[in-house]
């Protein structure tokens, strides 16, 4: 497997960049906005799949990077791994989207953690 690099981090998996990119997401409003894009992500690949209707792919993009990059861009305030890592950044948002879907606790810990530095 070829490995993503980018300056000096170098990553040979997915796995291996999650950690890594989890610190790229550390805002709690950052990673509930790419909750709510991958959704509607998997939500519009269903309907497209389902009713054929492949004219509609370009929503795809949409959807997906737009909540994320707001998220980015407005929150975070940081610029996406996406233009770093482009392969395993995609990985990774189902990664986490899963982590969040079936362990909550991914987004309220954070927000703690969040709400608790910014009184510091």
């Amino acid at each position: 497997a070829r490995a993503e690099t980018m300056g000096e981090k170098r990553f040979s998996s997915a796995t291996e960049f999650y950690p890594f990119y989890l610190g790229e997401h550390r805002d709690y409003t950052c990673r509930l906005l790419h909750f709510v894009g991958t959704s509607l992500v998997i939500l519009v690949s269903l309907y497209i799949l389902f009713t054929q209707q492949f004219t509609l792919s370009w929503l795809l993009p949409l959807v997906g990077y737009g909540f994320a990059w707001v998220g980015h861009f407005c929150f975070e305030q940081n610029k996406p791994a996406t233009f770093k890592y482009p392969r395993y950044s995609l990985i990774c948002d189902f990664f986490m989207w899963k982590d969040i879907l079936v362990n909550q606790k991914v987004m309220f810990d954070q927000k703690r953690l969040n709400t608790k530095a910014r009184k510091n």
